[in-house]
């Protein structure tokens, strides 16, 4: 599965730089004036792990296949763009296809880059995306609700179920609630996964900050000043430095993020925390043909995991030879691993985990 994001945000917030950064493209054209953007722009990103280099120094193959995240670049929203403001509606459709929001933040103050409400207000422009997204699928529940009022009519329970569900939905939207943030049932989820609401994602905020201000920016404050609960994910980046990162080889670009007292880059933290948010985790196959990365939810069992490489190996699936990549790392490979017994077979009820090397038998 291609883990999909979309950067939303005001206009000249940063989102295009930002975007152009993260994929080392220039794909968005970046400009002082809104809606630059005028289609979505789509940028497939490698997974930075170090754990694929590892693994291929040991089985030498052919090829080596990361995890992809794909960044949307949705066009910047306005105040009123539920209502078709600006590009509003054609573009909170590319939203709904994603599986996480982060919503670009401007906090930088550079008065040569135009601000559409003229002035640089971080907490303000957060709830002017907010609510536009909440209205949006607050319109989307309201023409769903008039047909399932009449489904419900009927008698028949899961009717009268959806429409009861969908009923308790709407309070939370007027209230400016962002549902995903509510507890909600697999049974309930699956219920509403046609409506493809924007505020069932989950959502992430990017603080564009100054170059100057990147190394000691606390995302605490940040949290206060946007006045955020306590467990929102807030990742602070200067979109300028992961520009310049791009035209630096690995070894200049770990020189000038160590100047700026800097552990790793922004697309590092941001893909972190996207599969932290989806409950996303990686495991490898490795052999002579090619070292890949797979991405699978946490939990799954092996099964599901292997019906990620391919459905087949899912519903034949026989069993799992399992080695945790540390351990696959010190024996230099699958047959000293097998010799001290850490290579494991496992079953249709093992439940995979982060960094497992996995070999799956299947009948055809």
């Amino acid at each position: 599965m291609n883990l999909q994001i979309a950067i939303v945000g005001l206009p000249n917030v940063g989102k295009s730089t930002l975007f152009n950064a993260l994929t080392k493209s220039q794909a968005a054209q970046a400009a002082n004036y809104p809606f630059c953007t005028i289609d979505p722009n789509v940028g497939v990103v490698e997974v930075p792990d170090d754990r694929l280099q590892a693994l291929a120094k040991i089985t030498n193959p052919k090829k080596i296949i990361p995890a992809i995240v794909e960044f949307v670049d949705v066009a910047g929203l306005v105040k009123g763009a539920s209502q078709g403001e600006g590009l509003g509606n054609q573009f909170l459709s590319h939203i709904r296809e994603c599986h996480a929001v982060a919503q670009v933040v401007r906090h930088f103050k550079e008065k040569d880059i135009t601000h559409v409400h003229d002035s640089v207000d971080p907490k303000r422009d957060r709830e002017i995306i907010e609510s536009e997204l909440i209205l949006a699928d607050l319109q989307t529940l309201e023409k769903r609700m008039i047909k399932s009022a009449g489904d419900a009519r009927s008698g028949a329970k899961e009717k009268v179920t959806y429409h009861a569900l969908l009923e308790r939905i709407k309070p939370l939207l007027e209230a400016g609630k962002w549902i995903s943030t509510l507890e909600w049932t697999e049974e309930e989820r699956e219920m509403l996964r046609d409506l493809h609401l924007i505020t069932m994602k989950p959502l992430m905020y990017i603080v564009n900050v100054s170059e100057n201000e990147i190394a000691t920016i606390n995302e605490n404050e940040l949290r206060t000043q946007l006045e955020l609960p306590a467990g929102a994910t807030v990742i602070p980046i200067s979109a300028k430095v992961e520009a310049d990162l791009i035209a630096f080889s690995d070894e200049e670009a770990q020189d000038y993020l160590k100047e700026l007292g800097l552990k790793e880059t922004g697309l590092r933290h941001v893909i972190r925390e996207a599969y932290d948010l989806l409950g996303l985790q990686t495991y490898f196959t490795a052999g002579e043909i090619e070292v890949r990365a797979w991405t699978v939810r946490k939990g799954a069992k092996a099964p599901e995991a292997a019906g990620v490489i391919h459905t087949d190996f899912e519903k034949g699936f026989i069993k799992a030879e399992v080695i945790s990549c540390k351990d696959f790392v010190e024996c230099e490979g699958e047959a000293k691993a097998r010799e001290k017994g850490v290579l494991r077979i496992e079953g249709k009820e093992y439940i995979v985990k982060d960094g497992d090397v996995m070999h799956f038998r299947f009948a055809n």
